[in-house]
């Protein structure tokens, strides 16, 4: 049986099924400089978003019992993936149980911006009645949403605003065509996509260190765009989003992740038009129990 090592927390209902399984548990979080030893004393780690396992941690860890990380979540970022792989620990992650609470999500700050939600609840409880100044809302059904990275999420979020009566423009790293009969959507250039769409979710996974939405792309896309986030907040020019909101370029964004976390970026965050939330976009507890019951499968394959 393994010794496995849980940084960041995980389903109370899933450590108990690995104890019951006859694996050793331990929750416990350790600051950088401390991981690399930690790691020595264990067969298998669990991490979120927290923990950060680069080069340096797997360095110290050489030899060790340690084969196996899993990321209980989809983007595995904060792993230096390849050099663990190439120094004998396998890399995991559990990519589709938070793929739901992702896109509603997402569909929820739609409706925020579309509806003046986040900051007109915030003027009521300055008491302020400010119902003439978000008067002129808007409604999803028959607007055109562009979903830039059709993965598992994006296909979720997909779903939903063809349910609302939405027109679902899709681009990605490959066209599949049989996705566009099951969900009812287009696959379109980015250029099209900038152009036409009234709201543009983002779904794709860390692109390197520039930022993937920068003023250039912004430029591109139709003005009045509502801009969602719920992939990785370094995938976007903050600086550059701030200015096309204060311009009206961008009419309104709903961020629910940021370049640097917790986010020191007051001006963004503060916004009148951004709607924003803390990195909770797989925090429902419907998809906290699926990535730890995922978390138990990879471990039962591999851990034996």
């Amino acid at each position: 049986m393994a010794r496995i090592l849980i940084t960041d927390g995980m389903d109370k209902t899933a450590i108990a099924k690995l104890q019951q399984l006859g694996h050793e548990v331990v929750e416990q979080f350790y600051e950088a400089d401390a991981l690399g030893e930690a790691m020595r004393d264990f067969d298998a780690m669990v991490v979120r978003s927290k923990t950060k396992v680069r080069a340096p941690h797997i360095d110290a860890a050489k030899g060790s019992r340690m084969k196996l990380i899993i990321r209980g979540g989809v983007g595995v970022d904060n792993i230096d993936v390849k050099y663990a792989e190439e120094n004998g620990i396998t890399v995991r992650n559990t990519p589709a149980a938070s793929s739901a609470s992702v896109a509603e999500l997402a569909l929820a700050h739609m409706f925020a911006c579309a509806r003046y939600v986040a900051i007109s609840n915030f003027t009521m409880r300055q008491d302020a009645w400010e119902k003439k100044a978000y008067a002129k809302g808007m409604e999803l059904c028959g607007k055109t949403v562009g979903i830039i990275g059709f993965g598992r999420i994006g296909q979720e979020l997909g779903r939903m605003c063809k349910a609302l009566g939405m027109n679902v423009l899709v681009t990605g790293r490959t066209v599949k065509p049989e996705l566009e009969e099951k969900y009812g959507v287009r696959y379109v250039s980015m250029e099209e996509l900038l152009a036409s769409s009234d709201f543009i979710s983002l779904h794709t996974p860390a692109l390197g260190d520039k930022p993937f939405v920068d003023a250039e792309l912004i430029a591109k896309m139709k003005d009045g765009v509502v801009f969602i986030n719920t992939s990785r907040g370094k995938n976007v020019d903050e600086q550059a989003l701030l200015d096309a909101l204060n311009s009206g370029k961008v009419r309104a964004a709903g961020l629910d992740v940021w370049f640097e976390e917790p986010s020191p970026n007051h001006e963004l965050y503060s916004h009148p038009n951004v709607s924003c939330t803390p990195h909770i976009g797989a925090q429902t507890v419907e998809a906290q129990k699926r990535i730890g019951a995922e978390v138990v499968d990879i471990i039962q394959s591999l851990c034996k």
